[in-house]
Formats: C-alpha cells, structure tokens, sequence
C-alpha cells in the first residue's frame, strides 16, 4: 500500500483484506480500475501490459493512453503535407449555409478565421485537421489510410468461410456511414411471403436505424491514431461483428454504454457529425441497439479486446 501511495504518480488507493481459508491465512489485494490514467512511475516512465510482462510504453502508446484520459484528442491535430487544397469547398458551404453563414462571400482573413475556430484547420499554415479532412476533405484516405471500413461477408459462422462479398469503403465519415449502411442492407437476406397485397418479412430483420447507429458509433468513436487498423464490419450467417479500434476511454464501461453514458473520443468530429445530422451527442444510439435486440429476444454483445471494441449484434 506504501508502494501505490509513494511510487506511483498519481497516488493509487489500494485495498488489502486477510481471511483464512482451509487454516492457511490468505492476504487479498483489491486494485480498482485507475480513472486518472495514464500512471507513470516515480521516476517517470509508463509502462504497459503485454502478456505477462511489462515494457515502457513507445511514442504511440503513450499517445493513445493520454487520449483515453481525455487530457488529448487526436482529431484536432494537424495532418501533415495538406492545405486548403484539400478541402471540398462546395460541401463546406453548404454545411455553414445552415449557420446563415455565406462562405463564399467571406473575404480570405474571415474564412481562415472561421475555419481555424471551428477547428477544422490547425496553425498558422492552414493545414487541416484530423477532423477536418475526415469531415470535409478530399480522398482523406490519401493521407490517413486506414480511417476507412472494410466490408466482408462470409457464407458461414466462421471467417474462414467462403466470401460472398468484399468491399473497401473511402471517403468521408458522412459518406462512409451512408455506403456502409447501404451495404449491409443489401447483403441481408429477407425471406418474405404475400399476404393479401403486401410481402411481408417471414424472418425478423433489424430496422436500417440499428445497422446505421453502429456505423456512426464506430466511425466516431474510434481511435484515429491507431494507424494500422481500418473499420471492419463483418456479416456472418447468425451475426454481424463492428470491430472498431481503440479502446472504450478511462471512465467508460460495457454497462454503462448500455445505459447511455457517452464520451467523445473524438470531440471535433462529433461536433460536425451532429451538425450534419448524423447523431445527437445524447448518448442515445448504443442502448437504443441494445434495447432493439431485447425487445426481439436477440442478443447484442459490447466487447473490449486488446486496444480494439467489439459489438456483436446476432441475428
């Protein structure tokens, strides 16, 4: 207990407890889930998990780490090598359109301004944002290559079953959450019978909400610094997995995102994402998933694996 008052930075409250179990005497040590990461130790090194051992966290760990604290949110950092150049200017006025904001009137100064205020470019140089470029760029997936999903439809339960249908999915969040909702539509089958003059679904099909709430979740809320990973969305026979990467922040659990607590990972790109109607920063899409699958006696699973989460929807 000394060790996680004095060596450990900040301060951890640990509990001990002795009981005696088959005459033996057995001390239990209680270490609570920390919700000031990320810890370092009194001579300032973070170290990390990695199977049964632990190492210094790299440059990139370390990142990730203060960003599930909150202290540090990626989409706001600049992209290196764009500029204005970049940017869709006909989608940026339509979207300050909505603000009676004409943008294409703005003299040159006024435009930096507001696009510097509204965080969708970084600096003195006019380089854009994570968030920018996800939201407003031009093929953003030119200078972020995995902020994208990748579609795969297997014939089984097994993803080594056969491929029905591959799809690699660019462009911008708003675009990706469109297509990517429109896949998966397209891939679920619907048996269906006549009654009277109306063809009915024979089987239970989830309403499009569900499939597109799941989407956004992943598309918003995932870690963007990652950068080895993309988006999967994988549709089995009895299943369909969005595997996001990036885990849930410090003070968020499985049960509360049930509840709809919510955090913004990515406070920027949930801002124009709720501008643009994509979501209502309510905290409202995940239970409304989890209660959809209640109500029709399925099951929905909310999984963290490694610095990946998981949601299982069954069908």
């Amino acid at each position: 207990m000394n060790i996680a008052r004095h060596n450990i930075i900040p301060p951890l409250n640990i509990n001990f407890n002795q009981v005696e179990i088959k005459g033996k005497t057995i001390g239990i040590i209680d270490v609570p889930k920390g919700k000031d990461k990320p810890y370092q130790t009194n001579d300032s090194k973070f170290y990390i998990r990695v199977g049964s051992t632990n190492r210094v966290a790299s440059v990139n760990e370390l990142m990730r780490l203060f960003q599930q604290s909150g202290v540090f949110h990626f989409d706001s950092t600049p992209v290196e090598k764009t500029s204005l150049s970049n940017m869709n200017f006909h989608k940026l006025s339509a979207y300050f359109e909505e603000y009676k904001v004409n943008f294409e009137l703005l003299t040159d100064n006024d435009k930096y301004t507001l696009l510097k205020n509204t965080d969708i470019i970084s600096g003195e140089e006019g380089i854009l944002t994570v968030a920018g470029l996800l939201v407003f760029g031009i093929n953003p997936q030119r200078h972020l290559p995995m902020a994208a999903i990748s579609f795969a439809h297997f014939t089984g339960n097994d993803i080594t079953s056969e491929l029905i249908d591959k799809q690699n999915i660019e462009g911008t969040l708003d675009y990706q959450v469109d297509t990517a909702t429109a896949v998966i539509k397209n891939n679920i089958l619907r048996p269906s019978d006549i009654e009277g003059n109306r063809r009915t679904d024979s089987v239970f099909v989830y309403p499009e909400k569900v499939f597109r709430e799941l989407i956004v979740n992943a598309c918003c809320h995932r870690n963007y610094s990652i950068s080895g990973s993309k988006t999967r969305v994988f549709m089995f026979t009895d299943r369909l997995e969005v595997i996001s990467p990036g885990r849930l922040p410090n003070t968020v659990t499985v049960e509360k995102l049930k509840a709809g607590v919510s955090y913004a990972v990515n406070p920027v790109i949930v801002k124009f994402m709720e501008n643009l109607n994509y979501i209502d920063k309510l905290g409202r899409g995940l239970p409304m998933v989890y209660q959809e699958a209640k109500k029709n006696n399925k099951e929905v699973v909310f999984e963290e694996m490694g610095e990946e989460f998981k949601v299982i929807l069954y069908f």
